[in-house]
């Protein structure tokens, strides 16, 4: 289970002064994930899952519901379902069944879609985050396999809208957790760890842009130490981190401020709103019953056997929360470093590779978490796809060491290596980078900076010592940002003694 550490209060509570009482309230929230599973093809047909795809092309008469088809179940939707209910230890049923959710809607082609309802594939299981240095678990109510629908399209201007049945019959776990979370943050903290963890299982890319990862947050509002339950309001389809924590701080002080002026909490459905960041009502909260759930007749019970477990069980990876505890334990860095470092898998294999090759655990960390993640961000790439390899970071790495540039200079040297793909070593000897260190060469540097000085040299001897950071500053200057820091260091201290 990952552990992942935002700043944030333990709870979110609003408190209320009356006549010398303080009420407060306490926000009660549970998050329903919808993640898109890593499939070729979608859950009940051999259709393509890409992303993208001209509209209506991904499409066939099983996923549209035509008269006569029959669903068969994608093997690798299952497995992938076992394998993150092992990583949340949830508890696999042996025998799970497929329900029909009735509901009409444009983008639904079979007027229901095909999810599971009273027995799931997984009940239970938690998944562990941190808050304030404070481990917090946050229990799991079940995973269940269901299939996407399709995309509404409403074009701006027009009196009608289209609708893209490519999505359609994509594979998709549904993660529904325990009203456990009890602020925004805490729910931010959930969905990052549960998508790192997902791809860190390599089942989902979670790419929230795209809508493979998108969340419906369930909020209610209730007395602080209360313990029934408030009337819960549901948000539906919040498809970032920050549209999920302003979407549910929104919605709590929304139905704060109605308990204190004595109105009703009436518990709906409420689409967010980005631009306002507000939450607007869309329709009345459905229950279960509405859908009128029964098990679908064109697909057996799913019947799990002990062997098949097992052997997902082995192929499962290092996940989050142990990977950050070997690197604290194996490379002694700090748990924040770690923990930054282990939120994506190719981040923190790319920073052992560095350290296998020869460098220090702590310098590889500082480079990867630093300097290249500033330069990736502002260059748009990402760390699997930059051209600084980790082979290529080491030789750079090196060049400092035995101090052929110093620390300014090889950031200058990373921008262009993240540029062009270059070697650090062809960069500094074409561009004529290499650290200035003769003695001589800086002597003559530093006289001629103090001669044209004379007041700053005079104030510095005099007792204001923070003019020495000035001159470093001047002679660095004329040396190109090239200096030898400790020579030259060493050197000034000599000169502006006298």
């Amino acid at each position: 289970m990952s552990i992942f550490r935002v700043s944030a209060v333990a709870g979110s509570a609003i408190g209320r002064r009356e006549a010398g009482v303080t009420t407060e309230f306490e926000a009660v929230i549970g998050l329903e994930v919808h993640a898109q599973l890593k499939t070729k093809t979608k859950i009940f047909c051999s259709c393509s899952t890409q992303f993208g795809n001209a509209p209506n092309t991904n499409t066939c008469p099983v996923c549209l519901g035509m008269p006569g088809t029959l669903p068969v179940l994608n093997r690798q939707v299952v497995n992938f379902a076992i394998r993150t209910a092992l990583a949340t230890a949830g508890a696999l049923a042996p025998t799970s069944v497929f329900a029909r959710k009735n509901y009409f809607y444009p983008d639904l082609p079979k007027g229901y879609q095909i999810s599971q309802y009273e027995l799931p594939i997984s009940l239970g299981g938690f998944l562990e985050i941190e808050i304030d240095n404070e481990p917090r678990r946050v229990g799991l109510t079940r995973i269940h396999m269901e299939e996407d629908a399709g995309k509404n399209i409403h074009e701006a201007g027009a009196d009608y809208s289209l609708v893209d049945f490519n999505r359609a019959g994509v594979p998709l776990l549904e993660i529904v957790s325990e009203p456990d979370l009890r602020s925004p943050e805490e729910a931010g903290a959930y969905m990052r760890a549960l998508r790192t963890l997902l791809v860190y299982l390599d089942v989902c890319d979670g790419n929230m842009e795209e809508g493979s990862l998108r969340c419906d947050a369930n909020v209610s509002v209730r007395p602080k130490g209360s313990a029934p339950l408030g009337n819960k309001v549901e948000i539906k389809n919040l498809n970032s981190f920050r549209f999920v924590e302003k979407g549910i701080a929104y919605e709590i002080k929304r139905q704060t401020d109605l308990i204190k002026s004595g109105g009703p909490v009436v518990q709906e459905t409420r689409l967010y709103d980005s631009d306002e960041g507000k939450t607007y009502s869309m329709r009345s909260k459905e229950e279960a019953h509405d859908y009128r759930y029964f098990p679908d007749p064109d697909l057996l019970p799913l019947t799990l056997d002990r062997q098949q477990i097992d052997e997902i069980r082995v192929t499962l990876p290092e996940l989050p929360a142990a990977k950050i505890e070997r690197f604290v334990r194996q490379y002694q860095l700090s748990r924040y470093d770690a923990n930054s470092l282990v939120q994506t898998k190719a981040m923190a294999d790319y920073m052992e590779a560095v350290v296998r090759n020869g460098v220090l655990p702590k310098t590889a960390a500082n480079w990867v978490l630093n300097q290249l993640s500033a330069i990736l961000n502002v260059s748009q790439q990402s760390i699997e796809t930059t051209p600084v390899t980790p082979e290529k970071l080491v030789l750079l790495i090196r060049l400092i060491d035995n101090g052929t540039i110093n620390q300014n200079t090889a950031k200058t040297v990373l921008e262009e290596m993240a540029r062009t793909g270059s070697d650090p070593q062809t960069i500094v000897s074409g561009k004529g980078l290499a650290q200035v260190s003769d003695e001589g060469a800086i002597a003559a540097m530093i006289d001629q900076v103090i001669a044209a000085n004379p007041q700053q040299l005079a104030d510095y001897r005099s007792g204001k010592d923070k003019l020495f950071g000035y001159f470093m500053g001047q002679v660095m200057r004329e040396l190109k940002g090239q200096g030898n820091p400790k020579t030259l260091k060493d050197l000034l201290t000599t000169k502006l003694k006298g």
